[in-house]
């Protein structure tokens, strides 16, 4: 398996899915629509679908019954990240090498607009619902909505908590909710609608809880010394924030080595599937490579 050709294929299958939910049509809101396609296309990883996508993949073969929560969760990240970069919160200019929301229209427009994609996600959810409810599809909801109460948590600590000294605990508190606990979601997402028994969830939900404590741990280290032509934001912001992180706490050498066994750990735990967990395996030596 090529991993960069299946990854650009995934994303192109989520990029054309999005654009489905675009808004296009001339109305008094029509700029605030334009502001919510603007984070919702201006590209990435796609990372959160895919991970619906290929988790279903591991058990049964056409994840279309996958698309509407795949849509929802990119939605509910590019919501997370208009605010994310607001001047509440990190007041960031760039994110993908473009200007962030509120500096390409404004503070107003952009927290609205993070407001819609939310809702949007729950839209698109409760439409499918609508057409085909069942008990599994309650239960992905249900995990849904609390997955994304706990980014939200996730994101308060960190703010409340810039530039003070926490303990190990409350850091990794920090980023089991607000950036582990969607990741997981996706994971578990995929495994709930495939109808995956216990024993599966709970192995794919540590694979999950590796994979998204190795995504902040290299975020991280890419915000210490990443090259900003290639991140696409500003590089150093954490430490000129006085933000706490796995660099803060452990170093530069000492988060490498954190983020090296913890990438073992979710390819041991995937591994086990064989070479249907070939592409889950590549994306988490993916996590930890990736150099935005």
């Amino acid at each position: 398996m090529d991993f960069k050709v299946e990854l650009k294929k995934y994303q192109n299958i989520v990029e054309q899915e999005l654009e489905k939910y675009l808004r296009k049509q001339k109305c008094p809101e029509e700029m605030l629509n334009q502001s919510m396609e603007y984070s919702l296309m201006a590209g990435g990883k796609r990372l959160r679908p895919i991970l619906v996508l290929t988790t279903y993949s591991l058990f049964k073969g056409n994840y279309d019954i996958c698309m509407p929560y795949a849509v929802a969760i990119e939605m509910v990240h590019n919501f997370s990240l208009i605010h994310d970069d607001l001047p509440g919160i990190d007041n960031d200019d760039f994110r993908h090498g473009k200007p962030t929301n509120h500096k390409q229209f404004n503070e107003s427009t952009a927290i609205l607009a993070g407001d819609g994609l939310l809702n949007n996600a729950y839209i698109v959810i409760s439409e499918d619902l609508n057409k085909n409810v069942s008990s599994t599809k309650l239960k992905v909801f249900e995990e849904f909505s609390k997955a994304v109460d706990r980014m939200i948590v996730g994101e308060y600590v960190d703010t409340e908590f810039e530039g003070k000294e926490i303990s190990n605990e409350y850091l990794e508190y920090i980023h089991i909710n607000k950036t582990g606990a969607l990741l997981k979601l996706c994971i578990r997402m995929g495994a709930i609608l495939a109808e995956a028994d216990e024993e599966e969830l709970n192995k794919l939900s540590r694979y999950a809880d590796k994979i998204g404590l190795a995504f902040q741990i290299k975020d991280d280290i890419l915000s210490e010394e990443g090259d900003e032509k290639i991140t696409g934001k500003p590089v150093g912001n954490d430490k000129e924030k006085g933000k706490c992180t796995y660099i803060s706490k452990y170093g530069l050498d000492g988060a490498k080595e954190k983020l090296d066994e913890i990438t073992q750990e979710a390819v041991d735990i995937i591994e086990t599937y064989g070479e249907k967990g070939e592409f889950l395996k590549e994306l988490a030596l993916y996590i930890k490579n990736r150099k935005k």
